[in-house]
């Protein structure tokens, strides 16, 4: 009876414990949960189906990262790139859309953008972007194109969700180049 105890108590532990590790991560779940709320209120149909894509695509990752032995699931890190790539997915299902002539899913796949990057942070302008791509160079102290993987591991690390990483390569491979 002891030892059940005993292992009821460090369960009990760890998962006060993981709740105090994924506390950035919990707070765009939450977000996510409430407006999930919010549209089933509202009987928003649309809303609520783009809602629930996502919090499929989060609950896919934690399942997968449980896989890995990693039991408290994903990060917000781990979230925006999620969205992210959700976005991206949109949108190039909207351009193939437009080009084929079907206008209303072009629309559809739109409005499931505005509803997923109301989630995201704030996207950084060309300028800024630019800005950025020096300070990390100078951080760095990159001098060649052979640097570049160092300098990418710092934007990602510093604005991840905040910059289209497939355009910000290759200005940082012109400025290194």
């Amino acid at each position: 009876m002891g030892a059940c105890f005993a292992r009821l108590l460090r369960s009990m532990v760890r998962a006060r414990y993981r709740s105090h590790i994924r506390d950035d991560g919990m707070e765009l779940r939450t977000r996510v949960s409430t407006a999930l709320k919010e549209a089933m209120k509202a009987k928003e149909a649309d809303r609520l189906s783009t809602l629930r894509l996502i919090t499929a695509a989060i609950k896919d990752r934690d399942i997968e990262a449980r896989g890995e032995g990693k039991d408290e699931g994903v990060g917000d890190a781990v979230v925006l790139a999620i969205m992210g790539k959700m976005v991206k997915q949109r949108q190039e299902s909207a351009k193939i859309y437009e080009e084929a002539g079907r206008l209303e899913l072009a629309q559809d796949e739109l409005s499931e953008i505005k509803t997923i990057e109301e989630f995201l942070p704030r996207q950084l302008s060309e300028d800024e972007a630019a800005a950025a791509i020096e300070s990390a160079i100078a951080e760095v102290d990159a001098s060649s194109i052979r640097d570049m993987g160092k300098v990418m591991g710092i934007l990602k690390g510093k604005y991840t969700g905040q910059m289209d990483f497939g355009k910000t390569g290759p200005m940082v491979k012109e400025k290194l180049g």
